[in-house]
């Protein structure tokens, strides 16, 4: 028979991740918030983890969340404040009672509560500091001196530590006596006299083994010590590069300020690979919750650059004004070659901008991998360029024009992954975000090398 602990009605404990948010909640929910029902609409609120209460403020409209948040802030968990997008979460803070805010504030740990109030103006942020402690309010505002993007901001300021000389009794003991653990800590961090971190004892090797083992004798074979001003990138990528699960954070004098957990860090690299994404289709940072005017805002830019670099592809068309005109097939044509150019350099682009955001992509297999993403636009323009070559004998009953579009095909094939991986590597060297630029300029050098290869030849071998 199964142990009785485990067995749960689905919506108890659902705050654990026992229970997910569905569309019928959503409806019960704001048919309660419209019949202004309190204790309904905690019932239904109740089992949601904050996560999908944060989901569920950013999907409705701005009327049903400052109704709903005006009938639930009793109740209101302070992690939906963190799960919370940022286009949104100013709103719901001004729309929160200010003892209410108080009270949800007061449960994050310091790390979240930075990452709440980092990009608040300073009115905002005297109004979440004021609902903390001293202690806590002195460690968010020195968490806050550091630079933003850095370690010093996504380090929490509570860290379990123990001196190096320790036995395992004495650090448990020291532990069940304290009244203020972290919620969740993966380690203790072993510190010398000077408080320069020197090992992690995880609590595993901790509660295995007997009390008098000395805790440096168990400490993690992978220790990496992480400097305050580091970037928060460089923090990912330590992280996942080494399997670390926490890792301290040190000040300029090597001492213990803070410590840093894998879920933070994971954070960032999600924040890494979405903002990749965005950027490479050139819609910013944007999210669905943005106003009409942000998001055309975020758009117009790219849009413009590639308003001017349509203008670039059709100058190189322009040129060739006399051989389109005498021979219409090539108008026909051409959209083929630039296209399927363009859809290779993306190809390209997309795994180059991707290995140099993980240190795949370095000085040292840089010319392995723009020759490799050369060779395999080679081998499929050939393909491309055979079938094309036979579309082009049969479609338009001309031989030569057949030669001339799979020729084109072949170089704009070849140039596409040449332009695909090189051009993200130049622009990192220059200190330009290569998911941000890249894009435009990979697909103007397809286009118009397509378009006047093709037109060249044909100008050529034609006329």
């Amino acid at each position: 028979m199964s142990d009785p602990i485990l067995m749960k009605d689905p919506r108890v404990g659902a705050k654990d991740g026992n229970y997910e948010l569905g569309r019928s909640d959503v409806t019960a929910i704001l048919e309660t918030v419209e019949r202004g029902d309190q204790g309904s609409l905690t019932t239904l609120m109740d089992p949601l983890h904050p996560a999908d209460i944060a989901d569920l403020l950013e999907q409705i409209s701005t009327s049903d969340r400052r109704r709903l948040i005006h009938l639930y802030d009793r109740e209101f968990d302070g992690e939906i404040l963190s799960e919370l997008d940022e286009s949104i979460r100013d709103e719901v803070i001004k729309t929160l009672r200010p003892e209410v805010l108080a009270d949800a504030v007061r449960e994050l740990e310091s790390d979240d509560v930075v990452d709440l109030i980092e990009d608040m103006t300073e009115v905002q942020q005297d109004v979440i500091l004021d609902a903390l402690g001293d202690s806590d309010r002195v460690a968010v505002e020195q968490s806050l001196t550091y630079p933003d993007k850095s370690a010093g901001r996504l380090m929490q300021r509570e860290v379990v530590m123990a001196p190096e000389h320790w036995t395992v009794g004495e650090a448990i003991d020291y532990l069940r006596a304290q009244e203020n653990l972290p919620e969740q800590f993966y380690h203790v961090t072993l510190v010398d006299p000077r408080f320069k971190p020197v090992g992690n004892v995880t609590l595993g090797k901790l509660m295995g083994s007997r009390r008098d083992v000395l805790l440096w004798e168990i400490t993690e074979t992978v220790f990496k010590i992480i400097p305050a001003m580091q970037s928060e990138g460089e923090v990912a990528y330590a992280f996942n590069q080494y399997h670390l699960i926490s890792a301290p954070v040190v000040d300029e004098d090597d001492r213990l300020v803070g410590v840093i957990t894998i879920d933070d860090a994971m954070i960032v690299l999600d924040e890494g690979h979405e903002e990749d994404i965005l950027r490479l289709a050139g819609v910013g940072e944007g999210s669905l919750s943005d106003r009409v005017i942000n998001t055309t805002k975020q758009r117009l830019p790219w849009l413009a650059v590639n308003l001017v670099t349509a203008i670039a592809a059709s100058l190189v068309i322009a040129q060739f004004e006399a051989a389109i005109t005498q021979i219409v097939a090539l108008a026909v044509l051409m959209p083929i070659v630039a296209s399927m150019g363009g859809n290779a350099g993306t190809q390209s682009l997309t795994v180059a901008v991707r290995a140099i955001a993980t240190k795949d992509l370095t000085s040292s297999n840089m010319w392995r991998v723009i020759r490799r993403e050369v060779l395999v636009g080679l081998i499929n323009g050939l393909i491309f360029a055979l079938i094309m070559g036979i579309v082009g004998l049969i479609w338009f009953g001309s031989l030569n024009l057949g030669y001339i579009i799979a020729a084109a095909m072949v170089i704009n094939m070849v140039v596409a992954g040449l332009a695909g991986t090189a051009i993200p590597v130049v622009l990192e060297r220059l200190g330009i975000d290569p998911a941000l630029a890249s894009g435009a300029f990979v697909t103007t050098v397809t286009d118009v090398v397509g378009f006047f290869a093709f037109l060249g030849l044909a100008a050529m071998v034609l006329l």
